[in-house]
């Protein structure tokens, strides 16, 4: 009977150390919508230039080139930023496991567990300086107001 329940309770003790990270999942998935949702965006600008390519004057081509060029720089960046929080979300996940395993098989799983959380922080920083950058480049390239050249 004492065994059912120091298994119940080093249970619960693994579910509470769990928590944390499910948590970060829910901040991960939200910040992998944004992401996905800007991406979109970008697909959506770059098929309207694209779709203009072939009725622009001459003298606009190169303001289309150079449109379409930072348009695919952003979804260079956007993708990256994707991609490394994505990983993220699965090296997190594997602490998760790892947790609920090393607890199954009675096993000390503090140094992979230790490892992969820091690894999944890294990538996450990394995730979020490619958006970042794509954000200050989507800021760079906005115009307001009108559109003439001062010479």
């Amino acid at each position: 009977m004492l065994r059912d329940s120091q298994t119940i309770g080093t249970m619960a003790h693994v579910i509470q150390l769990s928590v944390a990270p499910v948590f970060l999942l829910t901040a991960i998935g939200t910040m992998l919508s944004v992401m996905i949702n800007r991406l979109g965006r970008i697909i959506d600008r770059a098929r309207y230039h694209e779709g203009r390519l072939e009725t622009v004057s001459p003298d606009g081509l190169p303001k289309l080139h150079a449109a379409l060029a930072t348009l695919k720089r952003r979804a260079d960046l956007i993708g990256h930023a994707i991609f490394l929080c994505t990983a993220t979300a699965v090296l997190v996940c594997t602490v998760i496991a790892l947790l609920f395993i090393g607890d199954y098989l009675r096993y000390d799983v503090s140094v992979p567990v230790a490892v992969l959380f820091i690894v999944a922080m890294l990538l996450m920083v990394a995730g979020l300086i490619n958006f970042l950058r794509e954000i200050f480049i989507a800021k760079e390239s906005l115009q307001i107001g009108p559109h003439t050249v001062v010479k």
